[in-house]
């Protein structure tokens, strides 16, 4: 994904004055010898002393369009840069999301078993972004030339009442709570690679949200990606009976595996909110803003998480899993600890591609994890791996090309629209 550049206008030469305008307004003054040429044109009316003017004139506008030019064009350094930080974003997002899935399993394998406590871990880390939303001024927009959500609402300034943003904020942390809670009885019931695919599907959820709900069509492409998807999720249910987990019945696999579905669905009902609230209510998407939307519902989410450990009696019991932990009380502290940081490094990642290039994009690179997190279960928890489950696996990444090819075809689309609507904006 590229930033697009600025598309400078042509000048506009205004005769029998001291200035050129450029497109964007700023004024450069002509210098004085030049100016008092032109008075002498209109004194004496000398033909050959005119067109010499006018050369002149045409001459160092010329220059002087060409060296605006070369300020207003980014240097390949600033482009290499920009290239950096969206591969560090990429790689704090993929690593951090899948750090924290096998490492919520690796709680459970271990000893661990309180629900409320792998759900508080999902959220509880949102005090590290607190330095950002300090470091970061709030008129910093993200990329409107690249964000649809940013270009839909570039020239309505107007800010939400506090009452609303806190109706906001209470309500997607409260969703959060309840997606947090179910993707925890996922990961109990369910061995690692069996939940990661699952959790694919939400690809198929957040494109049936967005048609209801952010007027997307569904493509060709897209239907391809739900159908594919649907049918990975279907071999995976078949598969409950040749699967096997280690002291997990029949009904609870069913419960892992639906609560993985509820969960999935919720979270892609919530992304499509959390774009329809900046469209409709916020209309603006700086970087404290996204920040703000990550911040204020994970500390809610985690007061909700608070509740449930107390109304539920689950805090009783810890300091006996803390004692009862195959590793140690040190290494239980750590795997949660852990976690929590985890899960904030996947949200760094995330918030920045969403400043940089789009939510869109930051959206289709977390669902890439998915694919990769069954491989590393494999390879680090040693979860079995069948032929169901390779088929599953590959019918969920095919879905998942056919999605990011169509975001791919709409991405170019937007870009050729917006270029020329730029080209028509500098003709005028």
């Amino acid at each position: 994904m590229e930033k697009s550049l600025c598309h400078s206008r042509p000048f506009s030469v205004f005769p029998c004055s001291s200035q050129l305008l450029t497109g964007s307004g700023r004024k450069i003054r002509i210098p004085f010898t030049l100016a008092k040429s032109l008075v002498i044109i209109f004194m004496e009316g000398a033909e050959g002393i005119e067109l010499q003017i006018t050369d002149d004139a045409e001459a160092n506008s010329r220059n002087d369009a060409s060296s605006i030019d070369n300020k207003t064009q980014p240097p390949k350094l600033t482009h290499y840069k920009w290239w950096l930080r969206v591969t560090c974003y990429i790689l704090f997002l993929l690593s951090g999301q899948s750090a924290a899935t096998l490492l919520g399993r690796v709680y459970y394998d271990k000893g661990g078993n309180s629900k409320w406590m792998a759900t508080f871990v999902q959220s509880a880390g949102f005090p590290i972004l607190l330095p950002l939303l300090l470091f970061f001024p709030s008129s910093i927009n993200s990329n409107t030339a690249t964000n649809p959500i940013s270009a839909s609402f570039a020239n309505k300034p107007e800010a939400p009442t506090l009452s609303t943003l806190t109706f906001l904020y209470v309500g997607f942390g409260a969703l959060l709570t309840g997606d947090n809670l179910m993707y925890s009885y996922g990961l109990l019931y369910l061995p690692v690679s069996t939940y990661s695919l699952l959790c694919a599907t939400q690809l198929a959820f957040n494109a049936l949200f967005s048609f209801f709900l952010n007027s997307q069509k569904l493509s060709p492409f897209v239907l391809n990606s739900i159908t594919l998807l649907t049918a990975s999720a279907s071999l995976l249910a078949v598969n409950a009976d040749s699967e096997n987990p280690a002291g997990i019945s029949r009904r609870k696999y069913v419960i892992g595996f639906l609560c993985t579905l509820g969960a999935s669905a919720t979270y892609s009902l919530y992304l499509s909110l959390v774009q329809l609230s900046f469209e409709k209510v916020i209309r603006k998407e700086t970087f404290s803003a996204v920040l703000k939307m990550q911040i204020y519902p994970s500390f809610v989410a985690t007061c909700g998480c608070v509740v449930g450990l107390f109304a539920s009696t689950e805090w009783e019991s810890l300091e006996d899993e803390m004692r009862g932990y195959k590793e140690g009380k040190v290494s239980y502290l750590m795997t949660l600890i852990w976690t929590a940081i985890t899960w904030q490094i996947s949200s760094v990642g995330l918030l920045g591609l969403i400043f940089e290039v789009s939510s869109l994009f930051s959206n289709v690179i977390s669902t890439l994890a998915l694919p990769l997190v069954p491989i590393l279960a494999v390879v680090f928890l040693h979860d079995k791996m069948n032929g169901v489950k390779v088929m599953a696996m590959l019918l969920a990444i095919w879905g998942f090309l056919s999605y990011i090819y169509q975001h791919y075809l709409d991405d170019a689309k937007s870009k050729t629209v917006l270029t020329s609507e730029n080209e028509v904006t500098g003709a005028q």
